[in-house]
């Protein structure tokens, strides 16, 4: 195996664990927690999600990871810049959290976003951490360092929910992730120098920031608005209805899209420097994501009810809908994990921003006004939305990559078979559930198996592409599992 490809494995075996803690730890408090605290916990996850995303691209990930040379004055700097932002966002949080209690007029959200603040006390730490991990590829440490903050966030959050916690016992369980995670990578990292003040390179630490931030914040604000304006406008019970439909449509990006994201920026700039043709990478990319998410997301929108029924119970059935409204809607942007490192891969990461600036107020605005007309009218608005922003996204890169509207047309073709394929075997199953032919349970397996083998029936006779990264993978896991030693004679 090659170092991608096992930093891919290595970051696999990361997302995964996280995954199965996340879907036990969701069905668990799926039970605990009525949809109305869940959504007092999505609005301060909300609030605070988007004003972290407003310093971490200042000295962030991102930029150590694309830094050609990185020196040990870089390292300090951008640590030291994402320190200094940090702690003011902590004390204007604590300032202000009485004041956004009483924008969104429920009082608890005051003492969620008091006690989210102290997550912001070891980001930095944490975050400069994880961008020397993965620019070195050291996606192994960084799978056992998440594990262990994984761990502690669900046990942490399913043990104060039991203990009548209520809302705040995600929030608290967020911030006993953080705290081990920090312990963890200290410990695996030990060199301790590199977090040390310093200033020598702000100046293009805060270039770099200012044009990287915006574009997050931006991205992470549209994201999560839905939440804001259902908080606003309706009630907490819409939000959290919305966040569990958002949590499920976003299984795939658990499995698959985050455990690429860590590689992909990282690979895409090794090969840029390498000399690489970076629309056909592109394309490539866009072929493998489209065979596996396409299929994904229209199997869950078909099955949506069995799975929430068995997930999260007969509580939650009115997130139905929703779910399969977003999964349509998210068919579009299939290619976004690739857009930002594509641009930063080009030096482009300015039209990575006005990109954003196009294509997220309008559909700000159209969020906005669906909200007075109920939460399914707000999901239903992802169909206009997320297409729109997919588009102006792809116009911008392709001036830059070269690339025609056929030739991406052409990319999707095969993935579009596949996908036919696995929703004819998804939805013949869904029917006998229907029926009661089927209880709920074996129905869902059935439906697995059948669309599985039907996607795969789709991949075999379209010869897609994703077929021959299957059989790599499949001869590197070989690789890597023991080899059975020679039985020696009995003497």
């Amino acid at each position: 195996m090659n170092s991608v490809q096992r930093s891919v494995l290595f970051s696999a075996v990361d997302r995964y664990a996280g995954l199965v803690l996340f879907l036990v730890s969701t069905a668990v408090l799926s039970r605990l927690l009525t949809p109305s605290e869940f959504g007092v916990f999505a609005v301060v996850n909300a609030l605070t999600a988007v004003i972290t995303a407003a310093f971490q691209e200042f000295g962030g990930a991102n930029y150590l990871i694309q830094k050609r040379e990185l020196s040990r004055g870089t390292i300090r700097t951008a640590f030291t810049i994402t320190l200094g932002i940090s702690l003011a966002i902590a004390l204007i949080l604590f300032a202000t959290a009485d004041v956004v209690s009483r924008l969104v007029a429920q009082d608890s959200v005051r003492r969620g976003i008091e006690v989210s603040a102290l997550n912001l006390l070891v980001l930095p730490v944490s975050g400069t951490l994880i961008a020397l991990f993965r620019r070195d590829m050291q996606f192994g440490t960084l799978a056992v360092c998440n594990l262990a903050s994984n761990m502690a966030v669900a046990l942490v959050s399913i043990g104060l929910a039991v203990l009548k916690f209520s809302y705040m016992a995600p929030i608290w369980g967020g911030v006993a992730g953080s705290m081990v995670l920090t312990a963890m990578l200290l410990s695996s990292y030990r060199d301790f120098s590199v977090l040390r003040p310093s200033l020598s390179e702000y100046r293009d630490v805060l270039e770099f920031g200012l044009y990287s931030s915006g574009v997050s914040v931006i991205n992470v604000f549209y994201n999560l608005a839905p939440q804001l304006f259902l908080a606003k406008v309706l009630d907490f019970t819409a939000v959290g209805l919305y966040s569990r439909a958002i949590n499920l449509t976003q299984v795939f990006d658990r499995l698959v899209t985050q455990v690429l994201n860590p590689t992909i920026m990282p690979a895409i700039v090794t090969r840029r420097a390498a000399g690489a043709d970076l629309k056909g990478v592109y394309l490539d990319a866009v072929q493998l994501l489209s065979a596996v998410q396409w299929p994904f997301l229209t199997f869950v929108a078909i099955m949506a009810r069995p799975i929430v029924l068995i997930w999260l119970g007969e509580a939650w059935l009115d997130v139905v809908p929703l779910v399969r409204i977003l999964c349509l809607a998210n068919l579009a942007v299939f290619a976004a994990c690739l857009t930002y490192p594509v641009f930063l891969a080009v030096g482009r990461v300015r039209d990575a921003l006005v990109s954003s600036c196009i294509s997220i107020p309008p559909s700000l605005l159209a969020l906005l006004g669906a909200s007075f007309f109920g939460v399914e009218a707000v999901a239903a608005c992802a169909l206009l939305t997320l297409p729109f922003q997919a588009a102006v996204a792809i116009y911008y890169l392709s001036s830059h990559l070269a690339l025609r509207p056929g030739e991406f047309g052409r990319a999707l073709l095969k993935s579009g078979v596949v996908t036919m394929a696995t929703v004819a075997g998804a939805a013949t199953c869904a029917a006998l559930i229907g029926t009661g032919t089927l209880n709920l349970i074996v129905g869902l397996i059935s439906a697995l198996v059948v669309a599985a083998f039907c996607w795969l029936w789709g991949l075999i006779v379209t010869r897609h592409p994703l077929l021959q990264h299957l059989r790599q993978a499949a001869a590197g896991l070989a690789e890597m599992a023991p080899r059975r030693l020679p039985s020696r004679p009995v003497l």
